[in-house]
Order: C-alpha cells, then structure tokens, then sequence
C-alpha cells in the first residue's frame, strides 16, 4: 500500500511537469511492478499488456469515431447547425447564445470531442454574437460550456474508453449517455434565459426568421441527424456492433463530406493523419493505464481503500461523494481522459463494492470529466477560447462561465440522486442487468 501511494505521488508529480501521461504511467506501473515481483516478471507483464492492447479488437472502434470527427468537422456542418439553430431560437433574448449551445450539442452528436467542438463552434458563433453586442463573458462562456457536450452525447471517446477499461457494453453507455446529454443541453439554455432575463443587455435579441427561413435551415442539417440516427440506432437495436458502428459512421461522414464538396485528396490525407496521430496518442496512454493498473491492484490500493472505508462504516453514497470531491480537485489539474485512464483502476473496484452500478458511474464519471474542461486553472476549453478570442482576458471567459458550472452542480446532483435519469433507457433497450 505505501509502495502504491509513493507512486501516485511521483506519478503526479512527473506529469505535472509537462511528461506525456502515458509514458510516465508506463515507467511508475513498471517499475513498481518491478520492485513488488521483480525485473523479469516486470518486462514480461508490460511486453503482455503492449500486445493485449495492440491486438485487441474493442480498442478498434476508436480511431473509427475519430476518423468520422475528423470528417465532420472538415464537412463545415458546424455553420449549417448554428444557422438551423438560430433561424429557430435567434429571435429570443439570448438567442444567439441558445443556439450555440444546440449546435454544440448537434456537433458533440457525431464529433465526439469536446476541444474541436469548441474550436470549430467559436469560428462560427462568437463573429455573430459580437455583431449582435453580447457580452463577452456570455458569449465566450456559452462556446466553452457547449463544447462540455463534446465528451457526454454518443458517440463519446470519453465512453469507449471507459467502457474498454471496466469491460462494460460500449452500447449500453451510449445509450445512457442520451438523457444526461439532453439535460445538459436543456439546463445551459435554461442558464442563458435566466442571465438575459435579469441582464438582456449581455444578450440581445437577434433577427426573426420567416418559417419558411426556419425550415429550409432544418433541411440543410439533414445529414447531420441522418449520422446520428444510423449510429446510435443501430448500435441500440442490434444491427451492428460499435465496431462496424464506427466504420459506418466514418464512410458516412465521407459520403457526405464529398456530397457538400469539401474533401480532396490533401483533406483525406490530412483527416487520416489526424485520427491516426490521436489514436497513437490515446492508445499510448491506455497501454500505460493498464500497466499501471497491474501496479495497483498488486500493491492492493483498491483492496485497502475497501477496507479504511469499512473500518468507518460510511454510508455508500457518503463514500461516493467524497469520491465527486475528489474528482473535482484533480479535474482543477488534470486534463480530461486522462482523468478515466488514472481514477478508474482506484475508483471502479471501490464504486462496485459499494453496490453502484458501473454505467451509472460511467456516466457520473464523464459528467465530472466535463465539468473539470470548464474548471480553473486548466480548463482546456477555456484556453482554447482564450486562443480564439485573444483580446478577452481569462478572467473575463471564466465568469462567463460561471452560471454553466452552476448548472452542471445542479445536473451531476439529480444524476446521482436520481440514478433512474441514467438508467432507465439501457434497462429499457436492453433489459435489467
């Protein structure tokens, strides 16, 4: 145990100084194997768990989502998205910020990453909202918080990943995933009314449009939904697996990328080196968090956890909560996936002892990871507005961010109160289990 605790210790400190996570989880996983078992069994062990992960077939549905992101986003479905929604939701106080936030939510569907949803909604929407004389704080704060949407509404790398590593349906988080993901999108329109209600110079009214603007806008964003639909129902009714799942939504994606007459051979190009550089880079990570996870569960980190919190008979939920806790001050430090891949070998084993149901908590645990892109000082959607909006200072972004942060406390509370809002649908689609 004191062996496990020491390498956390380094295992934080290396990486807070700037090493790639997953090299640094490989060296503080090997060689704390190596010290426990010794150097033999150590190379043996890492040698065994670099080839379970090259070979492994469920790590293939990854770079799947991720060369249909790459696609989506270079098919400039986001401008059609924030036009739909703004012909619909433009007119209201705020309305240029709630139809960011439904276009994010729109672009989270089938991107699956929350910094290109950012990056890619703040070209669009932040030029409009300006015109418009929002506030910047609003305007920038609704950009970051919507590109949260990114990691929760499936497709989700942050799922699969999860999914890969607790040996749970990829399917059936998707599909939990669902409801989570509409209350995030109904609460941050919900914090964008109330803001403007009580201070509509922050968000003016924009320009109505005629129904017959509004429907053609909606038809434009066809294929967007047509994507949505094929993956997430097809996964849900047992038509393809998640891995045939994610080369049909990358051919998709192509189709109608080359329909819109946005791919050429250099953009090809350029998606397949991008998904292939993330995949590498992500694959990297995983092959250390499970050389890691060796380390722990042979020091027995989660077998001692178990029995300090039984030796003071805590409540389950009293448990779990100090365990939200925690994951809201690493988030202040640590980027998000990296989040699942260092808390779900200590975390999984103690949530599942308790009682609590692995999807539900895959579900929680994502939401977290949401929060912790939002959360000072790191808050990488944070800085990635601030890269796009260069003359806002930081602590501008950050107030607008404020209300949002508000809203996920509000929704991460009725998730774990409420476990049915997860639930519910899996138990529906698939039956209790």
């Amino acid at each position: 145990m004191t062996i496990s605790l020491i390498g956390f210790a380094i295992l934080f400190l290396i990486a807070f100084l700037g090493f790639p996570l997953g090299f640094t989880m490989l060296a503080v996983g090997g060689i704390g194997f190596a010290i426990l078992r010794g150097t033999g069994p150590a190379l043996e062990m890492v040698i065994q768990q670099i080839m379970d992960v090259v070979l492994n077939t469920n790590f293939a549905v990854l770079p799947m989502f991720l060369l249909m992101g790459a696609f989506v986003y270079r098919a400039a479905l986001s401008d059609d998205l924030y036009e739909a929604a703004d012909a619909w939701l433009g007119h209201h106080r705020g309305g240029l910020a709630m139809a960011t936030v439904a276009a994010c939510g729109g672009f989270a569907a089938v991107s699956g990453s929350s910094l290109a949803t950012v990056a890619t909604m703040a070209k669009v929407a932040i030029p409009a909202m300006r015109k418009y004389k929002y506030a910047d704080s609003l305007a920038a704060g609704t950009v970051a918080a919507g590109g949260t949407l990114g990691i929760l509404i499936p497709p989700s790398a942050a799922l699969i990943i999860y999914g890969i590593l607790t040996e749970e349906g990829i399917a059936e988080l998707f599909v939990a995933g669902i409801i989570p993901g509409l209350i995030s999108v109904v609460l941050y329109i919900a914090v964008i009314m109330i803001v403007t209600h009580f201070k509509p110079e922050m968000g003016p009214r924009g320009k109505r449009s005629s129904w017959t603007v509004r429907f053609q806008k909606l038809y434009r964003v066809w294929g967007i939904l047509l994507l949505f639909f094929l993956i997430l129902g097809g996964i849900t009714f047992g038509v393809f697996t998640p891995n045939e799942a994610g080369g049909i939504g990358a051919i998709g994606a192509l189709l109608f990328a080359m329909m819109r007459k946005k791919m050429s051979w250099q953009i090809l190009f350029e998606s397949l080196v991008e998904a292939a550089q993330t995949t590498a880079m992500v694959f990297m990570i995983a092959i250390g968090a499970l050389i890691l996870n060796n380390f722990i569960a042979l020091a027995g980190i989660s077998s001692g956890a178990i029995k300090w919190i039984e030796s003071y008979n805590l409540e389950p939920m009293a448990v779990l909560l100090i365990i939200l806790a925690f994951l809201v001050l690493l988030g202040t430090v640590v980027e998000g996936l990296a989040m699942i891949f260092l808390t779900v070998p200590i975390f999984v084993p103690v949530v599942e002892g308790l009682g609590f149901d692995l999807i539900w908590f895959g579900i929680v645990l994502v939401m977290m990871v949401e929060i912790s892109l939002i959360t000072p000082p790191i808050g990488l959607n944070v800085f990635v507005m601030k890269s796009m909006m260069p003359d806002v200072p930081l602590a501008t972004i950050f107030k607008g961010i404020g209300p949002f942060f508000a809203a996920d406390m509000i929704r991460i509370s009725v998730v774990v109160a409420f476990p049915a809002v997860v639930l519910w649908l899996p138990r529906l689609v698939y039956g209790p289990g």
